[in-house]
């Protein structure tokens, strides 16, 4: 059962309107790393979790989250007002409305589009989608991949605290941030709670393979680091002239029933090329100015 406070999370203060402002803050109340996204990854992975401790923390986290969300698209609807009002009522002369709502950035979108009211877009204009919720019902797995989620929207905090001057906002992105932070840690007790959660899920790792580090990218700029040196590790060169590291000749194999393979190569001779061709094309017939080599009827 939800039951909604009319009161916000955190009280918020904003010094004057801002369509600019309100289209950037749009990156998370309906972007990727946005609350909206944040509150539904881990309310559906709280669902699905059978420990009751992981449910209870992702069903409190999904809920402070669905509040963040409240107190982001506040910020939006306050930063829109005084546009939104004015477009709607037609209260200033053509030219002076038109500045006012094509400031920059998608300002014009969220003040025409949706009224000058939050939208589930980012700061682009991109709809929402659950395509951001990244949960595979592993925790070890998902974890790991929702102390990034926090990291990432940590960021992108910061990035709005430093493209505003306004205090009550920077104010309240400062909370928002540090709530992110919070989580972080929350996830991180709760994946190191779990024995053995390394590697994620329940197979091992073929031993021959899981300490061995394949330089593939090679040539100036070559490192060395913790990352690949070490006792923990075998480095290992990859030539062009190598064997795969499997064995084998590195070509692939599949085995096909008689009447399959016929098949196969009955497509093969049909759809065969023949290297000694050289017809005259499409391209050679309508070649011109710019076309490079080309060959004509006359055998150019």
């Amino acid at each position: 059962m939800f039951m909604h406070n009319k009161k916000l999370m955190y009280t918020v203060r904003v010094s004057e309107p801002n369509p600019v402002l309100a289209s950037l803050m749009l990156e998370q109340f309906g972007g990727p790393q946005g609350e909206l996204a944040a509150a539904m990854r881990y309310f559906t992975q709280g669902l699905a979790d059978e420990d009751p401790g992981r449910k209870d923390m992702l069903i409190d986290i999904a809920t402070e989250e669905l509040s963040h969300l409240e107190v982001i698209g506040s910020i939006v609807a306050m930063l829109t007002k005084g546009a939104k009002g004015k477009l709607a009522e037609g209260a200033e002369e053509t030219t002076d409305l038109y500045a006012n709502i094509t400031q920059g950035n998608g300002s014009h979108t969220l003040s025409l589009l949706y009224g000058g009211g939050p939208a589930l877009v980012n700061s682009a204009g991109q709809l929402w989608t659950g395509g951001y919720i990244d949960s595979i019902g592993e925790p070890t797995a998902d974890l790991r991949s929702n102390i990034a989620a926090e990291a990432r929207a940590k960021i992108i905090y910061e990035r709005l605290i430093n493209v505003t001057n306004d205090p009550g906002v920077k104010d309240a992105l400062g909370f928002l941030m540090t709530r992110e932070v919070a989580h972080q840690k929350s996830f991180e007790k709760a994946l190191y709670a779990i024995d053995n959660n390394f590697p994620p899920g329940k197979l091992p790792g073929k031993p021959e393979y899981t300490d061995k580090y394949y330089n593939m990218s090679q040539g100036e700029g070559d490192m060395r680091g913790p990352w690949n040196q070490g006792t923990q590790w075998e480095f290992v060169d990859i030539k062009g002239t190598d064997a795969p590291v499997n064995g084998g000749d590195g070509n692939p194999t599949v085995k096909l029933a008689a009447s399959e393979m016929a098949a196969v190569n009955a497509v093969a001779a049909r759809t065969m090329s023949k290297p000694d061709a050289d017809p005259i094309t499409g391209a050679d017939l309508g070649a011109g100015p710019g076309a490079g080599k080309t060959k004509t009827t006359t055998g150019g």
